[in-house]
Order: structure tokens, then sequence, then C-alpha cells
């Protein structure tokens, strides 16, 4: 039986930990804020609930698989379970609305054929058809095994099968997102429809490779799930298995450094001073207080994947409003900025940030969110830029921005103001004291070519017995993505490093 110190209590390390537990070994969970889940944390106020994280869980297969490795009760045993439907609803620039249904790409196609006009169903089914052939292409090395000590193949070689696209006399492949949108799918909408995923990402699409192109199909191939009472329900539930299975947690625990001995990590000390021994440390934080943690020991060489660092972060406001939630209202809306372009130039480059946002309003059919059925909760998410600086900046531009959200939202719920109660608004600096990284920074998933520049590192550190989970580590951010880590760790320290991954 080993000692095992888990620093963090975010959705990998939980994960991670739960899965060492039941292999035999002793693990404590060190946790600086009083209580689990990482991003995953919930605001009430009035009687009304509301995620503060995500809201959504794709892929729940990752959870399941969790459950039934770690003991007899399956997930849904633990929590509730709802497939949305549909999966969301889209009101474009020019007004149209679409309702895409949810795992079904006949339906999608129907949809879009009825919604947005006749072929563009079949050419957003076309394109789902060559998604298909990059997630096949890339799911086991960028999902289920450890990161490749020979990366770069992923890194250069695009796995997405674009069509060729002639251009001034020349045959062109698409090699970004924003070039497929332009080129295969050859409408204003149905681009919006494929660049929100990137842009949900906190990515450009103007510069994402094609790769990407797997973030649209795996909502389409999987389908989209809501855990009842909130997505934090999935972290009572992780984090009470964990327990279970004999996990001790420390909360306002604030490791402040890994030691070493010997060249191999041997425990953590804590901002109290206390010193703890252990032989293997996992560590489920950002590559900058990793560094902190290290001192910056951790050696990096040339062939390595360099940490990402992310730029984009979340606004999020959540509403109570007066009256009960209409029927036949979708679970989530994206309403689409009027001018894509600005949005990203204010995103992304040196435009002033005042172009109207890309507004996802989420609206759950759940009495646990709300003070009884004549009222409901609804939350407005946004991207914005990550603020390392931002104890230095102004909080109205926050407010503005949240006015803005609320009026863009209008545009799915024409009387919000009418039935608003109050807003709040959760900020940047809110994401970054949840989960410790920088200016409130939001990791993305591990997607192939683009040089390497959207890989995450290894799991598996040059510190013998160090290792990282989590967002910020292979294979990236999301809910599934961090319960994948948290299956690699457990791997690799369980079977070494000749450690595969599942089969």
């Amino acid at each position: 039986m080993a000692r095992i110190a888990v620093i963090g209590a975010g959705m990998g390390a939980l994960t991670a930990a739960a899965r060492l537990a039941v292999a035999g070994h002793r693990v404590v969970v060190y946790e600086r804020t009083d209580t689990y889940g990482g991003a995953l944390r919930r605001f009430e106020r009035d009687g009304f609930s509301f995620d503060t994280g995500p809201g959504l869980l794709p892929l729940p297969a990752v959870y399941r698989d969790l459950f039934v490795k770690t003991g007899k009760e399956p997930l849904e045993a633990c929590v509730e379970l709802v497939q949305v439907d549909p999966s969301s609803r889209h009101v474009f620039a020019d007004g149209t609305r679409v309702s895409l249904p949810n795992a079904s790409r006949a339906g999608v196609v129907t949809a879009l054929d009825e919604g947005l006009g006749p072929g563009t169903g079949n050419r957003w089914g076309d394109f789902l058809v060559r998604a298909r052939e990059a997630w096949d292409r890339t799911r086991r090395p960028l999902l289920e095994e450890p990161l490749w000590p020979n990366w770069q193949v992923l890194a250069e070689r695009e796995p997405y099968p674009a069509v060729p696209h002639k251009r001034l006399l020349r045959t062109r492949r698409a090699g970004t997102l924003a070039e497929i949108g332009a080129w295969e799918l050859r409408d204003p909408r149905l681009a919006a429809l494929l660049e929100g995923h990137a842009l949900t990402q906190g990515l450009d699409p103007r510069v994402t490779p094609a790769s990407a192109a797997v973030l649209p199909y795996m909502e389409h191939a999987f389908g989209v799930w809501y855990v009842r009472g909130g997505l934090r329900e999935l972290a009572r539930a992780v984090y009470e298995r964990c327990v279970a299975r004999k996990v001790e947690f420390r909360f306002g625990a604030d490791v402040t450094g890994v030691l070493e001995k010997d060249g191999r990590a041997s425990g953590v000390e804590l901002a109290d001073g206390t010193v703890t021994e252990a032989d293997f440390v996992v560590a489920g934080v950002a590559p900058g207080t990793l560094d902190r943690l290290t001192a910056g020991t951790v050696p990096r060489g040339d062939g390595e994947v360099p940490p990402q660092p992310a730029s984009a972060s979340r606004l999020t406001v959540l509403l109570g409003l007066r009256g009960a939630r209409p029927e036949g209202t979708a679970h989530r809306t994206v309403v689409h900025a009027a001018d894509r372009e600005a949005e990203l130039d204010a995103l992304f480059g040196t435009a002033p940030a005042n172009a109207q946002p890309t507004v996802t309003v989420l609206r759950p059919d759940d009495p646990a969110l709300v003070p009884d059925r004549d009222h409901e909760a609804v939350t407005l998410t946004t991207v914005v830029p990550a603020r390392p600086d931002e104890a230095n900046e102004p909080h109205k531009s926050y407010d503005d921005l949240a006015d803005a959200m609320i009026s863009v939202a209008e545009r799915a719920l024409p009387d919000l103001r009418d039935r608003l109660l109050w807003h709040e608004v959760r900020t940047p600096a809110d994401i970054a004291e949840a989960t410790g990284a920088e200016g409130g920074a939001v990791p993305v998933q591990a997607l192939a070519a683009a040089d390497g520049r959207l890989l995450h590192p290894s799991n598996s550190t040059r510190v013998p017995g160090l290792f990282t989970v989590g967002g910020w580590a292979h294979p990236g951010g999301g809910l599934p993505h961090a319960g994948m880590s948290g299956a690699l760790v457990a791997g690799l320290v369980v079977e070494g490093p000749g450690f595969r991954g599942s089969q």
C-alpha cells in the first residue's frame, strides 16, 4: 500500500483519488478551499440555486465507468441523469431559429433543412461524417492513452479529411474551423453553429485547427446530459464515492511545496509548516501553481509539450425570475452575435471590447433550483479574456457586459427584464478563487495539429513519483476529460510507466 498525496479537490483529482483508493492505496487529498469540486460550485440566494461552473455534461460514460470501477452503486443510483432534448436551440444573427435534437444525426439534418432551408442539413450531415473520421483517428491517443512520447506526430498531422476547394486556380483544403465554415458549409448560420463550439472553449475559430471538428461531433454522437439538482450534484456524488473508499480530505490545507528526496517526489509541505511524507504526489493544479510548488525544479526538455496558456475565461450572470418556466422551453439556447468578426476581434484581437457577445442561456426544468413553480432560475454565460491583472481592473466593465448579455438574452426571452427580480455576476476572479487558475483561465480539451499548441503536458513528469491531473494536464479541459485524466493517472501509478490506457 502506497501513501499518495493529492493536491486539489477538482474533478480530475477526485476521480484519480477514488481509483487509487480502490487499488489499495492510502490517499489523502489536500484542498486549499473549504470544499470540493473545483469549478463545479453552487450559488444560492432567496431559494434559487445555480451552477456557477459547467451546466451540462457530455460523455457521461466517463463517470459511469468511474462508478462501476469504484463500487457497487452505479452512477445513476447516486445522481439522476436527464438527457437534454433538444440539445440546443439557436438564435442566429438574421433572426432564424432552429432546435437541434439530442444525439440524432438524422434528426439534426432534418431540423436544419426545415429551419435554415433545403440543403443545409445535408451539408452539416456530410461535415459530421468527416468529423467522425477525425474523431476515430484521434480518440485513443488524445483521450484514452497517456500522451505519446512522440507527441509531435499528433501535433503535425491534421486528422480532419477536408474537402478539396478550388480558389484562384489553386486547390486548397480547410485548415481551420473558419475555413471549414466558409468552404464546406457555405452558410453563415452553419458557420456560426460550427464556430460556436470552438468559442465556448475559448478558441478563436479563425486559427483553431480543423481537428476541432470533433467538438460538434462529440455532442451530436454522444448527446448532452443534465444532472438533476445541478452539476454540483455530480461533484457531490464523486466526493462521497471517495469518502466511501476511505479517501481522507483535508480542507483549508494550502500546499506550498512538493518535497523531493533522492530525485523523487517524497511528500508535501503545507502553509502551516506541516510536512507529510508520500510515495506519490498527484497535483491537480494549473501550471503556474505547479511551478511554485516545485520551485521550478520540474525540468522540461526540448521534446516535451510546454504548458498551454489559456487566454479565455467566462463571465456568468445568474438571474432570478418571477413567473413559471413556460412549457416547451429549451434547456439551452445559444444566441449568436450579430457580428461574429467584431466579437472575435474584441475577444482575441485589439479591438475595443464592446462588440455584442454570443450568449448561452441555460433554463433547466428543475424544481430543486427555484423557491417554487412560480419562479425560474436562468444562467447566462459568455467568453471573456482571462484577467491575470483583474485586481487592478474596474469591476464596472463586467457590470456593463452583464447588462449587454441580458439584452442579448432578450432575443430568446422577450419578457426577461419584466420578469427579472435580481441578478448576480460571477467573474474570472471567482473562477480563479475556485480553481487557482491565474486570471480565471479555463483550459481547453486537447486537440491535434496546430503544432501541438492545443495539446497538454503529460500526466507523468520528469520527477519520478510526481503526476499531474485535471484540465491543465493531458487530455485537457472539460468534465469528461477531467475524469479521463484521473483514470490515466491512476493507471500510471498502479501499473507503472508501461501503462497504455484502457483497451
